[in-house]
Protein backbone atom coordinates (compact mmCIF):
# COMPACT_ATOMS: atom_id res chain seq x y z
CA UNK A 1 0.00 0.00 0.00
CA UNK A 2 2.66 2.50 0.70
CA UNK A 3 4.44 1.89 -2.46
CA UNK A 4 1.04 2.15 -4.41
CA UNK A 5 0.21 5.51 -2.17
CA UNK A 6 4.09 6.62 -3.28
CA UNK A 7 3.44 5.78 -6.69
CA UNK A 8 0.66 7.97 -6.94
CA UNK A 9 2.57 10.95 -5.53
CA UNK A 10 4.79 11.14 -7.90
CA UNK A 11 5.13 13.07 -10.95
CA UNK A 12 6.91 11.05 -13.45
CA UNK A 13 6.39 9.82 -16.78
CA UNK A 14 5.84 6.13 -15.41
CA UNK A 15 3.09 7.19 -13.36
CA UNK A 16 0.22 6.48 -15.51
CA UNK A 17 1.08 3.36 -17.22
CA UNK A 18 2.18 1.61 -13.85
CA UNK A 19 -0.92 2.76 -12.46
CA UNK A 20 -2.99 0.72 -15.20
CA UNK A 21 -0.74 -1.97 -14.84
CA UNK A 22 -1.85 -2.35 -10.93
CA UNK A 23 -5.41 -2.30 -11.91
CA UNK A 24 -5.16 -4.17 -14.88
CA UNK A 25 -3.40 -7.27 -12.09
CA UNK A 26 -5.75 -6.26 -9.66
CA UNK A 27 -8.85 -5.48 -11.09
CA UNK A 28 -10.45 -8.31 -10.09
CA UNK A 29 -10.00 -7.91 -6.14
CA UNK A 30 -12.40 -5.20 -4.90
CA UNK A 31 -11.22 -4.00 -1.88
CA UNK A 32 -7.61 -3.95 -4.05
CA UNK A 33 -9.20 -1.73 -6.63
CA UNK A 34 -10.65 0.46 -3.73
CA UNK A 35 -7.53 1.12 -2.51
CA UNK A 36 -6.23 1.99 -5.69
CA UNK A 37 -8.86 4.66 -6.49
CA UNK A 38 -8.13 6.05 -2.78
CA UNK A 39 -4.52 6.51 -3.55
CA UNK A 40 -5.06 8.46 -6.78
CA UNK A 41 -7.90 10.74 -5.30
CA UNK A 42 -5.55 11.31 -2.02
CA UNK A 43 -2.66 12.25 -4.19
CA UNK A 44 -0.63 15.55 -3.50
CA UNK A 45 -0.20 16.38 -7.28
CA UNK A 46 -2.09 19.07 -8.51
CA UNK A 47 -4.09 16.49 -10.96
CA UNK A 48 -5.96 15.03 -8.23
CA UNK A 49 -9.44 16.61 -8.83
CA UNK A 50 -8.78 15.64 -12.36
CA UNK A 51 -7.47 12.41 -11.92
CA UNK A 52 -11.05 11.82 -9.59
CA UNK A 53 -13.17 12.57 -11.83
CA UNK A 54 -12.25 10.97 -14.35
CA UNK A 55 -12.32 7.77 -12.01
CA UNK A 56 -15.33 8.43 -11.61
CA UNK A 57 -15.42 7.68 -15.37
CA UNK A 58 -13.84 4.14 -14.78
CA UNK A 59 -15.26 0.92 -14.84
CA UNK A 60 -13.85 0.39 -11.58
CA UNK A 61 -16.25 2.73 -9.69
CA UNK A 62 -19.62 2.71 -9.56
CA UNK A 63 -21.55 5.82 -7.79
CA UNK A 64 -24.15 3.43 -6.46
CA UNK A 65 -21.63 1.42 -4.70
CA UNK A 66 -20.92 3.23 -1.28
CA UNK A 67 -17.19 1.15 -0.64
CA UNK A 68 -16.10 2.75 -4.07
CA UNK A 69 -17.04 6.09 -2.88
CA UNK A 70 -16.06 6.04 0.40
CA UNK A 71 -12.91 4.93 -1.25
CA UNK A 72 -12.55 7.86 -4.27
CA UNK A 73 -15.11 10.59 -3.16
CA UNK A 74 -13.99 10.04 0.83
CA UNK A 75 -10.57 9.88 0.19
CA UNK A 76 -10.89 12.93 -2.24
CA UNK A 77 -12.40 14.47 1.22
CA UNK A 78 -9.76 13.22 3.05
CA UNK A 79 -7.36 14.95 0.58
CA UNK A 80 -5.87 17.84 3.19
CA UNK A 81 -4.01 19.41 0.01
CA UNK A 82 -6.54 19.58 -2.67
CA UNK A 83 -9.70 19.00 -1.20
CA UNK A 84 -8.80 22.47 0.45
CA UNK A 85 -7.60 24.06 -2.57
CA UNK A 86 -7.62 28.10 -2.20
CA UNK A 87 -9.99 28.36 -5.40
CA UNK A 88 -12.22 26.27 -3.98
CA UNK A 89 -12.40 23.42 -6.77
CA UNK A 90 -12.08 20.65 -3.54
CA UNK A 91 -15.22 22.31 -1.91
CA UNK A 92 -17.44 22.56 -5.40
CA UNK A 93 -17.00 19.01 -6.20
CA UNK A 94 -17.38 17.33 -2.97
CA UNK A 95 -20.78 19.90 -2.59
CA UNK A 96 -21.44 18.16 -5.98
CA UNK A 97 -21.26 14.71 -5.53
CA UNK A 98 -23.14 14.94 -2.15
CA UNK A 99 -25.87 16.57 -3.81
CA UNK A 100 -25.66 13.87 -6.32
CA UNK A 101 -25.22 11.19 -3.81
CA UNK A 102 -28.11 12.05 -1.55
CA UNK A 103 -30.64 11.18 -4.67
CA UNK A 104 -29.27 7.78 -4.37
CA UNK A 105 -27.77 7.29 -1.10
CA UNK A 106 -28.77 9.91 1.69
CA UNK A 107 -26.86 7.80 4.49
CA UNK A 108 -23.61 8.22 2.14
CA UNK A 109 -24.17 11.74 1.26
CA UNK A 110 -24.09 12.40 4.48
CA UNK A 111 -21.17 10.80 5.97
CA UNK A 112 -19.37 12.76 2.77
CA UNK A 113 -20.87 16.08 3.73
CA UNK A 114 -19.07 16.02 7.01
CA UNK A 115 -16.08 16.72 5.29
CA UNK A 116 -16.76 20.37 5.77
CA UNK A 117 -17.70 20.07 9.60
CA UNK A 118 -14.23 22.23 10.63
CA UNK A 119 -14.55 24.48 7.46
CA UNK A 120 -14.13 27.70 9.60
CA UNK A 121 -10.55 26.52 10.69
CA UNK A 122 -9.38 27.80 7.42
CA UNK A 123 -8.24 31.50 6.27
CA UNK A 124 -10.84 33.79 4.49
CA UNK A 125 -10.68 32.54 0.86
CA UNK A 126 -11.76 28.80 2.04
CA UNK A 127 -14.02 29.89 4.52
CA UNK A 128 -15.84 31.77 1.46
CA UNK A 129 -15.83 28.79 -0.64
CA UNK A 130 -16.61 26.36 1.94
CA UNK A 131 -19.48 27.81 3.03
CA UNK A 132 -20.96 28.42 -0.57
CA UNK A 133 -20.48 25.13 -1.03
CA UNK A 134 -22.66 24.17 2.44
CA UNK A 135 -25.19 26.92 1.21
CA UNK A 136 -25.09 24.95 -1.87
CA UNK A 137 -25.88 21.59 -0.53
CA UNK A 138 -28.52 22.94 1.95
CA UNK A 139 -30.56 24.67 -0.57
CA UNK A 140 -30.16 22.05 -3.20
CA UNK A 141 -33.81 20.62 -4.25
CA UNK A 142 -35.26 17.92 -2.61
CA UNK A 143 -32.05 17.58 -0.24
CA UNK A 144 -32.83 14.61 2.48
CA UNK A 145 -33.13 15.73 5.62
CA UNK A 146 -30.23 14.12 7.68
CA UNK A 147 -28.06 16.04 4.67
CA UNK A 148 -30.29 19.13 5.56
CA UNK A 149 -28.88 18.67 9.23
CA UNK A 150 -25.32 18.61 8.57
CA UNK A 151 -25.34 21.44 6.48
CA UNK A 152 -27.46 23.62 8.32
CA UNK A 153 -25.47 22.39 11.67
CA UNK A 154 -21.97 22.91 9.68
CA UNK A 155 -23.39 26.65 8.39
CA UNK A 156 -24.76 27.77 12.10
Amino acid sequence: MAALARLANCDCPERVPALDAFYQRWKDEPLVVDKWLAVQSASRLPTALADTKRLMAHPAFNIRNPNKVYALIGAFRGNQVRFHAADGSGYAFVADQVVALDAINPQVAARMARGFDRWRKFDAGRQAYARAALERIRDAKGISKGVLEIASRALA
